[in-house]
């Protein structure tokens, strides 16, 4: 993500080591854990799992999310020995509205734009999710820095 969005040179190092821009591992807080990726303004939470759990997930982001005073918590979910760009960005369906209505879009524009796909599981809304891929969200990142 860091090279997408042109934070590091060449050779894999930060133009700017300061910057609060840089995606980077978060510090493990024990109890009031604040995610495992910061991706300013969001909060990834990274799973590497074989049976996907993505409700429970999200609601672990969000927490996470405002532990560590960000607007917005997502999961990055890949399968085992898979490459991370291979991997499958959730958001609840509250964070991609939020995130929308912040990217001034439509939710037509929204979905076709970053690859958006929905995964309804039955009638409790709070089981309802949006999924892209890794280099869409990260456009995804870009946009919403540039408009903030």
């Amino acid at each position: 993500m860091n090279r997408a969005l042109g934070l590091v040179d060449g050779e894999g190092k930060f133009k700017d080591i300061f910057s609060a821009l840089n995606v980077r591992r978060a510090a493990q807080e024990g109890a009031k854990d604040v995610g495992d990726v910061h991706a300013a303004p969001f909060v990834l939470e990274c799973k590497d799992v074989k049976v996907p759990a993505v409700p429970a997930w999200l609601r672990q982001a969000h927490v996470e999310a405002d532990h560590a005073g960000f607007p917005y918590g997502v999961v990055v979910h890949k399968t085992r020995r898979a490459n991370v760009r291979l991997g499958r960005v959730h958001m609840s369906v509250r964070t991609w509205t939020r995130v929308r209505l912040a990217l001034g879009l439509t939710t037509s524009q929204l979905r076709e734009r970053y690859g958006f796909v929905s995964a309804v599981r039955g009638l409790d809304t709070s089981r309802w999710y949006l999924t892209t891929d890794v280099d869409r969200f990260t456009q995804l990142v870009a946009d919403l820095r540039a408009r903030l």
